[in-house]
């Protein structure tokens, strides 16, 4: 018994394969993943088609629909039916039951024919007069809305499937903002690949207030201000590897190393405090950028030394944040407070430094060395108030300065000195 997947084109009768047609010609019953589809209604007669549209109007999220359609096929599977299943499009393209039920499949042993389609991609690059080699990056509408944060490399285009209504198209919208200028334009394409093909273009802001139904994708043109600058943290790597390039790159560059550019790193970190305290935004994302340009330089070099790579950094930072954010990524409840939140940062720290060998034996190990004298002093000044070794007014603390003036004139000898003044 084996299940074979049929793509059915992005809408045009037209555009269904004569494999396809002849698959479904032969097959005594169809499931569509969806009736809600220009194609259908032009499908050959004699099979009985079922489909799943009631699990949509009926499921809270896309991902359960998706899973109750896989266990209805599988459960056919096992019961030892050949199954004809028909999406639109292509399978292999924006289809996330296909994907699960080839990963079913191939855990129980049941055969799979594909059957490809024409995508929705290859009308919506006609339509847009572009060519996919170009850098063009492919995303799921319904991720994209589920994420803080747009996964995708703003000097390149993006093509987001999949934005089936104005919520999501909204929702879309604001992860987007957080990388792109409001303004931004954007195109919207409908139904592609049909005759009813429409192109609506607008800044960013305004792209969920349009005409969006299951047909409807969404077209992200690169981020170009300067023509040869670069917005993604790929193409600024791209511009320090290129400054450290034993032949083509910088003979300035070529030569440092992490410890020849250490005090750049202090100065370019007190010039971001330098622009914090000014209140000046402009001055700020510059001395963020020259900052920047000093954590991306070591870690070229940690990959041309063959230390470590940037990749490295990040999953290394990430892993951290993760792990130190158990109310977040986890399961542990913090019910809004700071404080605890901090207490559990603390907990989690000393865990780690047990896990590797280096559990603290005071409360002021971990205040880096190099810090400079007043810092350093500060920051043993907060672990201490941490464990309650403070002063509730001014003249207790008077007090005790004179106290500890008094220990040192009476100290006797240059070692005892020495002590009481530390």
């Amino acid at each position: 018994m084996g299940l074979t997947i049929i793509g059915l084109g992005p809408g045009d009768p037209g555009a269904l394969t004569r494999a396809a047609w002849d698959a479904l010609s032969n097959a005594a019953h169809v499931y569509l993943r969806t009736r809600v589809h220009p194609t259908v209604e032009h499908l050959p007669k004699g099979p009985v088609y079922a489909d799943f549209d009631r699990l949509y109007e009926d499921a809270s999220a896309f991902s359960d629909v998706y899973e109750r359609i896989v266990s209805v096929l599988i459960d056919e599977l096992a019961a030892s039916r050949d199954v004809v299943y028909a999406v639109p499009g292509d399978p292999m393209v924006a289809e996330g039951t296909v994907t699960k039920l080839l990963a079913v499949c191939r855990e129980n042993g049941f055969d799979v024919t594909i059957i490809h389609g024409v995508s929705f991609i290859e009308p919506t690059l006609g339509v847009l007069g572009i060519d996919a080699l170009d850098g063009l990056q492919l995303f799921d509408g319904i991720e994209l809305a589920g994420a803080h944060h747009p996964p995708v490399n703003p000097d390149y285009p993006a093509l987001v499937a999949q934005v089936y209504g104005q919520s999501m198209a909204s929702d879309v919208k604001l992860t987007l903002m957080n990388q792109y200028p409001d303004e931004h334009e954007v195109t919207l394409i409908h139904g592609a690949g049909t005759d009813q093909a429409k192109v609506e273009q607008m800044p960013l802001y305004e792209m969920d207030r349009g005409r969006v139904a299951h047909l409807t994708t969404l077209f992200v043109p690169a981020l170009v201000n300067v023509p040869g600058s670069v917005h993604g943290f790929a193409g600024f790597q791209e511009t320090i590897a290129t400054l450290r390039d034993p032949e083509d790159g910088c003979p300035w560059d070529q030569e440092q190393s992490h410890e020849s550019l250490r005090p750049y790193v202090l100065e370019e970190t007190y010039e971001v405090l330098e622009a914090i305290d000014s209140g000046d935004p402009e001055r700020l994302m510059e001395e963020l950028g020259d900052l920047l340009l000093q954590v991306v330089l070591h870690a070229q070099i940690g990959t041309d030394d063959g230390e470590f790579s940037m990749s490295d950094v990040i999953r290394t930072i990430d892993d951290k944040l993760k792990r130190r954010h158990p109310h977040v990524w986890g399961t542990v409840e913090v019910n809004g407070s700071a404080e605890q939140v901090r207490a559990n940062w603390q907990e989690i720290k000393q865990a780690e430094r047990a896990e590797r060998g280096k559990d603290s034996e005071s409360i002021l190990d971990g205040v880096p060395s190099a810090l400079p004298a007043l810092a350093q002093a500060n920051q043993y000044d907060h672990r201490a108030h941490r464990v309650g070794f403070d002063w509730e007014s001014l003249d207790a603390v008077i007090e005790k300065v004179q106290e500890e003036i008094l220990e040192v004139r009476q100290a006797g000898t240059p070692d005892e000195q020495f002590f009481e003044i530390g």
